[in-house]
């Protein structure tokens, strides 16, 4: 039976459950029958107004029932369960024999097949774009979905009361809160502390009065907000959503914040803190990372691709220039070195790392994070020395990190660059290249400096430094270029063996925010439906009246694909297989296998 979070099957749609008569698994026996040839008219108007009628002649059969042929208005959703061939390709599982209608494959037969009239209506129709109802529809969510990262106003003006400001702080669409078990507030993403107060109390004696039951509070909804609470010792991190993302990705997300506050304070030293104090205020010990703790809240609020799917996006590159920036990397390799990264736009170039040692994704985004996201050290050239934990490598104590960010290093690049006016000389945050140095030693600056000026000018020489920015530069693939004539809008595709992902580049409309919100808002709803508790699908497909949709999973891969409301589940599927080739013919290119290693 499937999980209660998957959509049940609507009207004319395939059932999962075979016909247990001896007619329906016997295909070929003899049966009696009524069956009448009919005659169905159909209504086409045409752009001018007018209308017309035609007879289509259909067979129908008394023992077999099939759909009427039309397909039902609203939201439909289908699935494929069962335990075929993981690698095999979607279309796989459509049977070699002509079954029952009433247990129809996912992309094969007739039972959701459209009329004559609708086929015609529709090839003179342009292709429609996913969520082009949803802009346009009244009482539409994310209308205002830019405000949402507007700061709250700190103090009350004459233009705006405090009546006013609490009002702002209850439209945004999520918020997380960070409290202590005395009920101490620590951090809130919007509106200061003074203004939440009596907010971040309710929510103390709401936790506290379940873990004095020995029953923890898990999460609970109010009215359109969904509540979920983390507990991590003395410390309660709490999100309110209103954009419809599961429980296990909010928590998730709340973990990641958790992760943060380690990174600047380790475990040992949290604990330290409480253990005397139970309300101590911890807000002194992270003055100075609120921003961090921001623009990583403010990514899960845009939608984050690499927390969804728990994984690294990587810059794509030639196997062979991977190798050799590897080898450069590893040849000038300090001996004060633990790990070693270079990273472009937020995604991972080469990283080089001991033989029995590697980076877990959540540590990475919190070096990401820092990097692109947050104002720190964003954009800066110079250098900079960083003590931080690595939450999942070791929570017990701290890291030392060197960052760098690469400019063109030979003379005349340097003089054409200064050449240039300021707005020009800017590189965007997508084509920034930084590399990243970690050492367990807290004196190995100069060590590490070295390296960098020795592997930067190393790569400038050979060429590669223009190649990660030129690939860099070159962004994320086309969906017309992996498949051209499919109107397929975007995917997401999840290499499970190498815990890194890809994606499609963000064109019209999805590089407006508001629209990547709805794109990630569906992928949510997929990947939540996929991965239920008791849900064992392998494919999912949905449509409705702003999209169609198709979730993939096997135990190589995942992948999620979104497409216009008026596309087939059969063109949906082709594009689907025509990418998953595409990843496994690219798959050297696409990610990381292995790294340097010593």
């Amino acid at each position: 039976m499937a999980d209660d979070n998957v959509p049940a099957a609507g009207p004319g749609q395939a059932s999962q459950e075979p016909q247990n008569d001896s007619a329906a698994s016997k295909p070929y026996a003899g049966q009696a029958t009524t069956a009448l040839t009919t005659v169905d008219i159909q209504t086409l108007s045409f752009p001018d107004g007018s209308r017309g009628t035609f007879q289509t002649p259909t067979a129908r059969s008394v023992s077999t029932p099939v759909s009427s042929g039309h397909a039902s208005p609203g939201y439909k959703g289908s699935y494929s369960g069962g335990e075929g061939d993981d690698g095999a390709s979607v279309m796989s599982f459509a049977p070699t024999m002509r079954p029952a209608g009433d247990i129809a494959s996912l992309f094969v037969g007739d039972l959701s097949k459209r009329s004559i009239a609708w086929n015609m209506l529709r090839s003179q129709a342009p292709t429609v774009q996913p969520f082009e109802t949803s802009r346009h529809r009244r009482g539409d969510a994310l209308a205002e979905f830019e405000a949402e990262f507007e700061p709250v106003p700190a103090t009350a003006t004459e233009e705006v009361d405090d009546a006013s400001r609490v009002a702002t702080w209850k439209a945004k669409l999520k918020h997380y809160m960070i409290l202590s078990s005395a009920g101490k507030p620590i951090w809130s993403r919007h509106g200061d502390l003074m203004l939440i107060n009596s907010s971040i109390g309710v929510m103390q004696t709401i936790i506290s009065f379940y873990e004095g039951a020995k029953s923890p509070l898990l999460g609970f909804t109010a009215g359109d907000a969904r509540f979920v609470v983390l507990t991590r010792g003395p410390l309660y991190f709490v999100a309110v959503s209103k954009l419809g993302e599961s429980d296990s990705q909010l928590r998730a997300q709340l973990d990641a914040l958790y992760m943060q506050i380690l990174s600047t304070l380790t475990l040992p030293t949290l604990k330290k803190i409480f253990v005397h104090r139970p309300s101590s205020d911890l807000r002194k010990p992270l003055q100075g990372t609120e921003s961090l703790l921001s623009s990583l809240a403010d990514t899960f609020t845009r939608g984050s691709p690499t927390t969804l799917l728990g994984s690294l996006e990587c810059l794509k590159l030639r196997k062979s220039q991977r190798h050799s920036i590897n080898n450069t990397f590893l040849k000038l390799r300090s001996d004060k070195l633990l790990y070693g990264l270079i990273i472009a736009g937020g995604k991972l170039v080469s990283v080089i790392r001991p033989r029995r040692h590697s980076l877990h994704p959540s540590d990475l985004q919190l070096i990401f994070n820092m990097l692109f996201e947050s104002d720190g050290i964003k954009g800066g050239g110079g250098e900079n020395w960083i003590p931080l934990c690595l939450p999942a490598f070791n929570n017990q104590g701290y890291l030392y990190m060197y960052v760098s960010f690469l400019h063109d290093e030979g003379q005349e690049a340097q003089k054409e660059a200064a050449a240039l006016p300021d707005e020009e000389q800017a590189t965007p945050a997508s084509q920034q290249i930084a590399m990243v140095l970690i050492s367990t030693d807290k004196e190995s600056f100069f060590s590490l400096q070295k390296m960098r000026a020795d592997v930067a000018q190393q790569l400038a020489k050979s060429g590669h430094l223009a190649v990660i920015r030129g690939a860099a530069r070159a962004g994320r693939p086309r969906v017309a270029q992996i498949v051209p004539g499919n109107p397929m809008s975007h995917f997401l595709y999840k290499s499970k063996a190498n815990v890194q992902f890809c994606m499609a580049a963000l064109e019209p409309p999805f590089d407006a925010i508001a629209e990547r919100r709805r794109l990630m808002s569906l992928y949510h709803e997929m990947h939540a439906a996929v991965h239920a508790k008791h849900a064992h699908l392998k494919i999912l497909h949905n449509t409705s009246e702003d999209s169609t949709s198709l979730a993939w999973v096997t135990p190589v891969f995942e992948l999620f694909c979104v497409g216009g409301p008026n596309m087939s589940r059969a063109t949906m599927g082709q594009g689907a297989n025509k990418i998953v080739q595409w990843a496994k013919k690219e798959e050297q290119r696409l990610f990381i296998i292995g790294g340097g290693v010593f």
